[in-house]
């Protein structure tokens, strides 16, 4: 008995002393923010903080006489930093030196020139007069669908018995009206549809012309000339921004329905509108949100209610058409009452299944565009249905890797909340900006939350809450990184949170850039040193496992997939081991079954002589009878 009381004190003991070093590994005298991560059975796992709040930039500390009004996006490249604040129809273009950020300069106009003003002239009259019969006939068609109903309601042949002469004449004038109306309607869809393709042939022949000539500028009514004849154009509620490697800026311009290219002095290079496309529904106005630019000059951009996929657009203006479309989803019991159960005007009233718009977009230094998704049916989510985040190639396919037990989808467990104030519901991953070695963090607007990944979809930490405190955001819209720092702005705030790893968020960056790089034994060492911060760290364990492999050391890879339930690694490890022992010991194995060849063929003949032996002794005694 008292071994057993002696034993359990030593155990407390141990795990206090253990606790203690590992709080004092991450006592770095700043405030700490909570941090989790989840084990293999999907509960939530305190671990060190990987990251601390560094400093919150804020309209305050940069200066501005207007404070930033519903701020959408972030952009940085080098230690230059863009605000685009959409409020106040501006951009603005920071400086971090060190830890300080400071007011570069304000971006709200572009320039142009007079001979691109007057080229696109042209071009918007061709395109407003196919737009203004698009127009037309929508509105007919909708009067005309109003007429039918007006129509129908107007029937009394039902009551005809009750009615008097009087009221029956005038209700058969009425009803001689609406169908005069209708004939009158259809007569004008017939003649405005006729009209369509010659004025669609005209647009397309200006904007050819337009395009040989070199003209820049075609959203003209957004341009406008000063008495100097400097032709300039203001920013209206601009969504996002980007900059290519040769620092030439992009701007999504939402409410002038235009994506802006200028150089770096704001002059323009080229506007891309809504494409002249059979492709693109042309009712619909051109309201991009989002874009990005890869290193050849092509656009991708996201637009309100465009649900083919993310627009592509040539560095020469030229729409190639969609890449990247969502896949429709739905629920099967809307779908068989749509199909199956409801009458033609229900059908007609009932919204369509039409495939989802992306949120958000980051292409990565190797041309990969991320997309993140807010809008899927929760129970899609646990069995890889809904994909929140994606990794696009130029075909448009997802080939995000997605080795873990559970897909990257924010918090695995949203139903948790006592109280009414508590949210409840999956993460909404707003956005995403992916590091180096393809490590990728994205932002929980739901509870202000930041996830990090790595490469192999496993998730490194998440840490972050919804409140008023440092740290805390209720309306995260956009997150970026500057190194290893991450930037995330609150759009309802206007802050801008800088978050900067800490000694052991340093070491997870720092084991697996080791890995990735060749340095085995040095990823080795550094997991073990996560370890001794963080035991149940289950990439630690998968770190070790994976350096082990690629020294060939594939038992003791084997025992640390398995503490870290990792079933994949482990069949991978024991595959190799399997191999590995079957070469080693083939010699003896070719013996062990040459030997058993040759055992079971004596044996076989011992039998078969035996038997041989035995029929003689019978044939004998039969043939004495």
């Amino acid at each position: 008995m008292k071994r057993r009381i002696l034993s359990i004190m030593l155990t407390l003991a141990l795990v206090i002393l253990l606790t203690q070093q590992s709080a004092l590994a991450v006592d770095d005298g700043f405030s700490s923010v909570y941090t989790y991560n989840y084990d293999y059975w999907g509960e939530v796992v305190e671990s060190p903080d990987a990251y601390r709040v560094e400093q919150v930039v804020s309209s305050a500390s940069l200066n501005l006489e207007v404070p930033m009004s519903s701020p959408q996006s972030l952009f940085a490249t080098g230690n230059t930093l863009y605000i685009v604040d959409r409020g106040n129809n501006r951009v603005l273009q920071t400086v971090r030196t060190g830890y300080t950020f400071s007011l570069s300069r304000i971006i709200d106009t572009a320039t142009g020139t007079e001979d691109d003003y007057k080229t696109a002239e042209a071009v918007y009259k061709a395109r407003k007069a196919y737009e203004d019969l698009i127009k037309q006939r929508e509105d007919a068609e909708k009067k005309l669908d109003q007429l039918k109903t007006e129509l129908k309601d107007l029937d009394y042949s039902e009551q005809e018995e009750i009615l008097t002469e009087e009221e029956k004449q005038k209700a058969g004038e009425k009803t001689e009206q609406k169908e005069k109306e209708i004939q009158e309607t259809e007569l004008l869809i017939e003649q405005l549809a006729e009209q369509m393709p010659a004025a669609y042939d005209t647009a397309l022949e200006e904007e050819t012309k337009a395009r040989e000539a070199g003209c820049r500028i075609w959203q003209y009514e957004a341009w406008h000339k000063d008495e100097e004849g400097k032709v300039t154009s203001t920013l209206d509620s601009p969504n996002d921004i980007s900059v290519d490697k040769d620092g030439n800026m992009y701007f999504a311009d939402t409410n002038n329905q235009r994506i802006l290219k200028t150089d770096k002095d704001c002059n323009l290079l080229w506007e891309f509108v809504k494409p002249l496309d059979s492709t693109f529904d042309q009712k619909y106005s051109f309201l991009p949100t989002k874009i990005v630019t890869d290193s050849t000059g092509r656009v991708f951009a996201l637009a309100t209610s465009v649900n083919k996929g993310l627009i592509k657009f040539e560095a020469d203006g030229t729409f190639t058409g969609f890449i990247g479309a969502n896949k429709v989803t739905y629920n099967t019991w809307d779908y068989i009452w749509k199909r199956y159960l409801s009458t033609r005007e229900q059908r007609a009233q009932m919204a369509d299944f039409v495939p989802t718009e992306y949120k958000n977009l980051y292409i990565d230094q190797d041309g990969f565009i991320y997309a993140t998704n807010v809008n899927f049916s929760e129970y899609d989510l646990m069995g890889d249905g809904a994909k929140p985040i994606r990794r696009l190639n130029m075909l448009g396919d997802d080939i995000l890797i997605k080795n873990d037990r559970y897909p990257p989808i924010g918090d695995l467990d949203w139903k948790e909340g006592m109280t009414p104030n508590d949210y409840h519901g999956p993460s909404k991953l707003y956005d995403i900006t992916v590091l180096d070695d393809d490590m990728y963090c994205a932002i929980d607007r739901s509870r202000g939350r930041i996830f990090g990944y790595d490469q192999q979809g496993i998730m490194l930490w998440a840490f972050g809450t919804r409140g008023a405190m440092e740290g805390a955001s209720n309306g995260a819209v956009s997150i970026e990184h500057m190194g290893y720092d991450l930037i995330m702005l609150d759009e309802f705030t206007g802050n801008i949170t800088v978050f900067t790893p800490t000694k052991y968020g340093q070491m997870i960056y720092q084991a697996n850039h080791q890995y990735l790089t060749g340095d085995y034994d040095g990823s080795a060492a550094t997991w073990k040193d996560v370890q001794k911060l963080n035991a149940n760290y289950k990439l630690a364990y998968i770190g070790i496992g994976r350096a082990q492999m690629r020294k060939e050391d594939f038992t003791g890879a084997m025992e640390n997939f398995k503490t870290a339930y990792s079933r994949v690694n482990y069949g991978k490890a024991y595959r190799y081991y399997r191999q590995e022992w079957m070469e080693k010991n083939i010699l003896w194995v070719a013996l062990a079954i040459g030997a058993l060849v040759v055992f079971l063929l004596l044996r076989g003949m011992r039998r078969k002589s035996k038997w041989e032996v035995f029929e003689h002794e019978r044939s004998k005694a039969f043939k004495q009878r």
